[in-house]
């Protein structure tokens, strides 16, 4: 077989583009008079790696224009605390949009918190409003950051996805589902692959479209690619203190796309969760 060179699908470059477009709306809804978005970020406990995210949020929201409010609460914060919170927000019409970053700790019922949440501030599209809107193909829902960050690396790149048969390793509520629906709404032949799966390379080594969302480093190895097939490496695993996805190696060799692991969908998921908010305080504010 004739070895393929992927090209690069480079999250960097085309979050750097969302991130100007979104910036320019924001200046062009300042000068005429209305006010900028508002990113609220709510923080429990001291994670370093949460804390890390929430400021690299905080950052990307600034660089465009929008405000932030940073919330930070003790590791001993309850449900009810939480949700209290979150419905002060709700009500603080200064407040375009609200993220709360997870993990939380494990006294907190994170469903009840979302729940909580106004499905209008809710950016990250967690919601179960917006779940339904997603999985209907209805319009107005606000789209999962990740699932939407490989959707628009995906058609930037030109990506043939109606008719293309697309594979997901991974069925999780924040990505895989709603990666699901998103390319269905493209008209994509869609097969949601996971842990009980049968012969995992038979349905991998079919995908015009692979989005590894596993979990798992090493997962899935060349041979199991389609030759030139566009491969999305969603997961953020840790192998020797190095980050890594599912992907083995040799697949760079094979795919016809593929996304640097880092550097492919996290810029995608900031940039979309900075485009989800603006577009928040447009829905709430025309």
């Amino acid at each position: 077989m004739t070895a393929v060179t992927a090209k690069k699908l480079d999250g960097r470059a085309l979050s750097a583009r969302v991130f100007d477009e979104v910036a320019a709306l924001v200046a062009a809804r300042v000068q005429s008079g209305k006010p900028a978005p508002a990113l609220a970020t709510v923080l429990v406990g001291e994670n370093p790696s949460s804390d890390l995210y929430v400021r690299s949020k905080q950052k990307n929201a600034k660089a465009v224009g929008i405000a932030t409010r940073d919330h930070r609460l003790p590791a001993s914060t309850t449900t009810d605390e939480l949700c209290a919170l979150v419905a002060s927000l709700n009500a603080d019409a200064d407040v375009s949009g609200v993220l709360i970053q997870q993990p939380v700790p494990p006294q907190i019922d994170m469903l009840r918190v979302i729940y909580e949440l106004d499905p209008v501030k809710d950016v990250d599209g967690f919601h179960p409003v917006n779940a339904g809107l997603v999985s209907l193909g209805l319009p107005g829902a606000v789209e999962p950051c990740t699932p939407a960050g490989v959707l628009l690396l995906l058609e930037d790149a030109g990506v043939e996805i109606s008719g293309a048969s697309a594979v997901i390793v991974g069925r999780s509520n924040l990505v895989g589902k709603p990666a699901a629906f998103l390319l269905l709404k493209r008209n994509a032949t869609v097969t949601v692959c996971h842990t009980r799966t049968r012969d995992l390379a038979e349905h991998t080594s079919r995908a015009d479209i692979l989005i590894a969302a596993a979990g798992k480093a090493g997962l899935i190895g060349a041979d199991m690619i389609k030759p030139g097939a566009a491969v999305v490496d969603v997961s953020v695993n840790w192998v020797d203190g190095k980050q890594v996805g599912d992907l083995g190696p040799g697949v760079e060799d094979v795919a016809g796309w593929l996304t640097p692991n880092p550097g492919g969908v996290g810029p995608m998921t900031r940039a979309v969760l900075i485009k989800n908010t603006y577009e928040a305080e447009v829905r709430r504010r025309p």
